[in-house]
């Protein structure tokens, strides 16, 4: 299969967006969606970190995600975990940038907003600590994480539902979540409390900061998987990122139809699966 996948992604380049903090943990040395850059270089596949600041708010990096297919004359296809996928798909809304993409595939992205982020701007010592945190950090600001919350998100899918569509019906796109039920390892356990409480709080299964539903993207394919928020980037106990980027990208890259394919209802979810 991966032979077949590099044959496919010949002459073009594969875009990583990294979600919040994404480069901070670069940088400390925790593992980021390493296996996969590794293993898309491995087969000669183009393939890039579109350099952000992760916590700047969504328009910018947009910008700068627009700016970075535009700059060659390949087609990319873009690779959005969290907020990236979130830039991501502004990107691809900005002119002459779809016609130059080949797929989308977005991990475990908040399209509907974060009840987490609702929480923490709700929380004015709390908000302004963690723009303080990312500016002394140079990765953003206060406004990069107000972007994340339900009301801001909300208003800008309502706003942007039509062009959505019009975007899923000629290019394919693949929406992947995850629904943490129990944990595996440390990085489950620190997300846990958190999934039970967006339960509790009526947001229904989620990976620990993400709703299954506020990954639901118009027009376009969703899958639920099992695992927390980092599950689908970072190897660990029952684990394998790799396996799952290897199908998102082969269902991107073979769809012939894809304008056609179903959708999970607005507000639902489709039933968890082990990742491959």
């Amino acid at each position: 299969m991966d032979a077949a996948l590099a044959a496919a992604l010949a002459g073009q380049r594969v875009l990583l967006c990294y979600g919040l903090l994404g480069e901070l943990m670069v940088r400390l040395h925790v593992d980021y969606m390493a296996g996969q850059l590794l293993w898309l270089r491995g087969l000669g596949v183009d393939v890039a970190v579109v350099p952000l600041a992760t916590g700047a708010p969504v328009a910018g990096n947009a910008a700068e995600i627009a700016a970075a297919v535009l700059a060659a004359d390949r087609p990319a296809l873009l690779v959005g975990h969290s907020k990236g996928g979130l830039e991501a798909l502004a990107a691809l809304l900005q002119p002459g940038v779809a016609a130059r993409c080949r797929g989308f595939v977005a991990l475990q992205s908040p399209f509907h907003g974060s009840p987490v982020a609702d929480a923490v701007c709700q929380q004015k010592p709390l908000h302004l600590a963690a723009h303080h945190v990312l500016k002394a950090l140079g990765l953003g600001d206060g406004r990069g994480v107000q972007d994340l919350t339900t009301t801001v998100r909300g208003a800008w899918m309502a706003e942007h539902e039509a062009a959505i569509m019009a975007l899923a019906a000629t290019l394919p796109m693949l929406s992947l979540a995850t629904v943490l039920r129990s944990a595996e390892d440390w990085q489950d356990n620190v997300y846990l409390p958190v999934a039970r409480w967006m339960e509790r709080l009526g947001a229904g299964p989620n990976d620990g900061l993400v709703p299954v539903a506020s990954t639901l993207l118009p027009g376009a394919r969703q899958e639920v998987l099992e695992g927390g928020h980092r599950a689908l980037v970072a190897e660990g106990s029952g684990r394998d990122p790799i396996g799952v980027l290897r199908r998102a990208l082969a269902e991107v890259l073979g769809a012939e139809d894809w304008g056609r394919c179903p959708q999970t209802p607005a507000g639902g979810w489709t039933t968890p699966r082990t990742p491959v």
